[in-house]
């Protein structure tokens, strides 16, 4: 074949050719707006199955990424194409622009009964943990909890300080702002504080949840912005950052010679393996094992971070199947990662949003996800980390919904690679708020 075919020449979208790209992404939007039949017996013509799910996932993020990445301002300094794809398609959730069924099929797809939004956390966390040296692995996680503190405690005093200015109780801010922003996302966080509330007071759990989660999705946006604001900030002032894949400031060899590994498909193959009995693992010890430590109930993925961290730290995985492992987050890690924010939009209800926006809620909000990344960026110099990648992860990843959050902020500040990290925020972290929570709640209410 002529060297000149296989070269990219003229404008090229979404990994074709633009007239192409534009040809697949209305084949697969046109069935979406076929609707045969009436209430009830309604169907579209696009298949609710993952290959129809899949097909407007990647049709509507194709448009809006590529936007992102071209929108002067946005995709240097507020999030690029991950995040427009996020905001975009919540935007048309609330303007009625995608048919109901259209968004039940890629809820389905991404984060409910097929949970792809699982299996791209698996592929991001074996990738990410093994592909790091050895030495860099046990000095992070060492100094990452202290980390999550700083941030949970400088987040208390900020909450505590700004809800003095506008007449909110230390106790009432302490409790129905920061814990639920501190506490790891809805359904670790919101969701278990709420019963711990109820349990406590004996009033219903409604009661507290209701007010809790619109606290979390006004954090939850602060957190977005402020990882881009961080990564702008970064790329202004390099020494406060590193090469976006490590913690560590002293950490430069992250990939140790993987990298530099060819891989084939038994590799690829080893390393999903490896991933899915490292998940299997987490789930065991979360469901069976020890679900729960001093009353908190633990996650799988803390448990499987913890698993991978161990295998990692032996040494026993060998060099190709850790690179096969790196190859697949890099793959999950691209365009995957379109799809992720855009089933993530499809289940946004800006209306949420909206109904919250008052002053006082806004700006106690805004001191807590700050305090969050002033106490995680300071201890986590401290300890020896990257202070705005510590904010992130350490901070940022703490006071977002979760997940999801998680998903959305290392999208909006190009960290995929500390999704690992990222995790153990939401998920040990989230853990620690629901044991300090056990007490706050029993001395303050």
């Amino acid at each position: 074949m002529n060297e000149k075919n296989n070269e990219r020449t003229g404008l090229w979208l979404g990994g074709m050719p633009w007239w192409l790209t534009v040809a697949a992404v209305l084949l697969c939007m046109i069935p979406v707006y076929i609707i045969q039949g009436s209430g009830e017996d309604a169907s579209m013509v696009q298949a609710t199955s993952m290959a129809g799910s899949m097909a407007m996932c990647l049709a509507l993020g194709v448009v809006f990424n590529e936007l992102g990445e071209r929108i002067p301002i946005w995709n240097k300094y507020i999030g690029g194409g991950l995040l427009l794809s996020f905001f975009g398609v919540a935007i048309m959730r609330q303007f009625g622009l995608i048919p109901q069924l259209a968004l039940d099929a890629i809820n389905s797809y991404v984060s409910d009964d097929a949970n792809f939004l699982e299996f791209f956390i698996i592929m991001l966390i074996i990738g990410s943990v093994l592909s790091l040296d050895r030495d860099i692995l046990l000095k992070s996680f060492a100094g990452y909890i202290p980390a999550i503190l700083g941030g949970l405690v400088c987040a208390m005093i900020m909450g505590v300080g700004t809800g003095f200015i506008f007449g909110v109780k230390p106790a009432d801010a302490i409790i129905k702002y920061v814990l639920p922003i501190m506490g790891g996302g809805n359904g670790a966080g919101a969701v278990p504080l709420s019963q711990i509330y109820e349990q406590i007071t004996g009033d219903p759990a409604a009661t507290y949840y209701s007010f809790a989660i619109i606290i979390l999705t006004i954090a939850n946006l602060f957190c977005i912005v402020a990882s881009a604001a961080l990564n702008a900030l970064g790329e202004k002032v390099p020494s406060l950052t590193g090469d976006k894949k490590t913690l560590l400031r002293a950490g430069t060899n992250l990939a140790r010679d993987d990298a530099k590994i060819k891989t084939d498909n038994d590799d690829l193959f080893g390393a999903l393996l490896l991933a899915m009995a490292c998940f299997s693992v987490g789930r065991l010890m979360s469901k069976v094992i020890l679900p729960k430590i001093a009353g908190a109930p633990i996650h799988q993925y803390a448990y499987m971070i913890i698993f991978v961290v161990i295998l990692a730290a032996t040494g026993i995985i060998p060099a190709r199947v850790r690179a096969g492992a790196k190859r697949l987050q890099n793959f999950f890690s691209g365009y995957m990662g379109i799809v992720i924010m855009v089933g993530m939009g499809a289940d946004f209800d800006l209306g949420e949003l909206f109904a919250a926006i008052a002053p006082g809620n806004i700006v106690i909000a805004l001191m807590i996800v700050i305090g969050a990344i002033i106490g995680s960026g300071a201890v986590g110099y401290l300890v020896g980390f990257y202070p705005i990648d510590s904010a992130i992860t350490a901070g940022l990843c703490m006071a977002n919904r979760g997940g999801n959050g998680d998903l959305a902020c290392l999208g909006a500040a190009d960290r995929m690679d500390l999704i690992a990290y990222a995790q153990l925020s939401s998920r040990l972290g989230g853990g620690i708020v629901l044991i300090v929570a056990s007490f706050l709640f029993s001395f303050m209410l």
